[in-house]
């Protein structure tokens, strides 16, 4: 089966351009269901910056999901603070149904072996529940939606992954059955990981194949996907597909849209 990503314009209806994004596709009506809650995998590094998923981006997933049960919005701790504490960012949309969910508090887990480590994994993480990765639009060889991973270790002391970073991202990817829906934001792109200022660029990237998306997502900030340990190391694994070539790319085309990220094709 072809691997499908959509470039979508965000415009002022966020939702609508979302659901856009989802017709594209193929609509999610397996992953929304009365029968499945939905556990929102929220990349942020640090609440003090803003280069994570717009509020408005998380609401428009939260309500595509609006037949699931209940809704985690999930983080875990690191050296810069707790999940708890970075979730915060979206507290605007917490309710009954759509929760924050610290990881590294859950006592439920299930042992899973992460690059030769035995680690405890949430049990909101497991199938039947659907997951989903989101994260910024960024130019970063590491990977953006699959990065979003190393947020499912538990422990503060994830920099010991970074030397075997592409191993321990797809050992949890396949661990956890996989990402069901990636969603990359870029209301702004990242010229960095870290960085706090991005480029006003109002796309959104959507696909139900995980590594298709990062690979867009590359291609799309003047990356090379197939040069990227993490894709190579997924496409390995046949884990999805990383050669734009191969991806069915639905709405905008990468091409199309090369002038909106000048400063990023150096």
């Amino acid at each position: 089966m072809v691997s499908r990503v959509a470039i979508v314009d965000l415009k002022e209806d966020i939702q609508g351009s979302f659901e856009g994004a989802l017709k594209l596709i193929g609509r999610i009506d397996d992953l929304n269901t009365k029968k499945r809650a939905a556990v929102i995998k929220l990349g942020v590094f640090d609440h003090k910056k803003k280069n994570h998923a717009t509020v408005n981006i998380v609401k428009a997933i939260i309500n595509g999901f609006d037949k699931a049960p209940q809704i985690f919005l999930a983080e875990s701790d690191n050296y810069k603070g707790t999940g708890t504490e970075r979730l915060q960012i979206w507290k605007g949309v917490f309710t009954e149904r759509v929760v924050p969910f610290n990881l590294s508090e859950d006592k439920n887990t299930k042992e899973t072996e992460i690059a030769d480590e035995k680690i405890g994994l949430s049990h909101i993480l497991f199938k039947p529940n659907v997951f989903v990765s989101t994260h910024v639009l960024r130019k970063y060889e590491k990977g953006t939606i699959l990065k979003n991973l190393l947020g499912l270790i538990p422990d503060r002391k994830k920099v010991r992954f970074h030397k075997k970073l592409a191993t321990v991202l797809l050992d949890a990817y396949e661990a956890i059955g996989g990402i069901d829906l990636a969603v990359l934001d870029g209301t702004y792109t990242y010229a960095g990981p870290t960085l706090d200022k991005g480029t006003t660029t109002n796309v959104l990237l959507v696909g139900r194949d995980a590594i298709a998306v990062e690979a867009v997502g590359a291609a799309l900030v003047g990356l090379n996907p197939l040069e990227m340990p993490v894709i190579q190391e997924a496409m390995k694994r046949g884990l999805g597909e990383g050669d734009v070539k191969k991806i069915e790319v639905l709405g905008n085309s990468v091409e199309s849209l090369r002038e909106k990220f000048p400063n990023l094709h150096l």
